[in-house]
């Protein structure tokens, strides 16, 4: 039998910005999804997912699971004839927006790897992931499976000319406690990806000018990061979730839980992943505003993740 784990992960600046080459900053969380895969003699592929997550997340994500898998085998050099018996379990929440679907594809990858006496690199299993997330995104700008693979906290800018991505590993004097905060909406991140994309080419006028907001805020961040300015990151999250609105991929419910963060002294707070549902991340640095503003969140009737940003392993 093969084992394997995948970091979850946290956008904090420039999803669906980086699809279009703008660079995003993202870090992996201490949570992980954990896969384990054995060769079966019939049955084709069979998954059971025990992960825990918002209701319906599993149901509604089976035919892109489904995909992604043959896609794996196809990159790995494996017959799709093949059948595997394939356990899904691991403390990363099936949340849209933590990254699930990579984490699990990462987690697959390594799995299938072991079982099949494979040697391979984390950049290969990236390689693998990527086109696993290529089911459930379409267009994938490759953040989340990179985050899922090699953890930490990354600098991450798409090659648009097919060449190797820019990734760059961030480093930051400590841990900082975060909130993921879930709607307990489950988004359809292709559909969302699409969307940005023709949007995009139908108003250039509007969207250009946000492409370029975003690209000179990340680099604000990335500098307010490695000089620990956390007040600073909040502001820059603030101002990166209304240009993400600029682009109609939040929504109201979104809104609200990001409202409901700043309020309850949050630093910053914005929608995190695909949008149209999923998550936000809020920046609650020490474990008493980390807990005061999960508090007030989860007695409002969400799910909470209580976590931290620039884990290193």
């Amino acid at each position: 039998m093969g084992r394997g784990s995948g970091f979850g992960k946290v956008i904090l600046f420039n999803e669906h910005f980086v699809v279009h080459g703008v660079p995003g900053i993202v870090s992996a969380l201490d949570s992980t999804a954990d896969a384990e895969v054995k060769k079966i003699d019939e049955g084709g592929i069979i998954v059971k997912d025990e992960r825990k997550g918002s209701k319906g997340y599993t149901e509604k994500k089976k035919i892109q699971q489904k995909e992604s898998i043959d896609r794996m085998l196809e990159a790995m050099g494996v017959s799709k004839n093949v059948s595997l018996d394939i356990w899904l379990s691991g403390n990363l929440p099936g949340f849209s927006g933590l990254g699930a679907s990579a984490a699990s594809s990462v987690a697959i990858a390594r799995a299938m790897t072991q079982e099949f006496g494979m040697s391979l690199s984390d950049k290969r299993i990236n390689e693998i992931a990527y086109e696993a997330e290529k089911a459930y995104a379409g267009t994938p700008s490759g953040i989340d499976n990179t985050a899922a693979t090699f953890g930490g906290l990354i600098w991450f800018k798409k090659n648009l000319e097919g060449g190797p991505n820019k990734i760059e590993r961030l480093n930051i004097k400590e841990p900082v406690e975060i909130i993921i905060a879930n709607t307990g909406l489950v988004a359809n991140t292709k559909e969302m990806v699409l969307g940005v994309a023709e949007r995009k080419r139908k108003y250039p006028e509007k969207y250009n000018p946000l492409f370029k907001e975003a690209e000179v805020l990340v680099h604000k961040a990335r500098t307010a990061l490695e000089q620990f300015d956390l007040k600073r990151v909040g502001e820059l999250m603030n101002e990166c979730h209304t240009l993400l609105q600029g682009i109609e991929v939040s929504c109201k419910e979104l809104d609200y839980l990001v409202k409901l963060a700043r309020d309850n002294g949050a630093y910053g707070a914005k929608m995190t992943g695909g949008g149209g549902g999923g998550c936000i991340v809020t920046l609650t640095p020490g474990k008493e505003l980390q807990e005061k503003v999960a508090s007030v969140i989860e007695k409002e009737g969400f799910k909470v993740l209580r976590t931290k940003i620039g884990i290193r392993v």
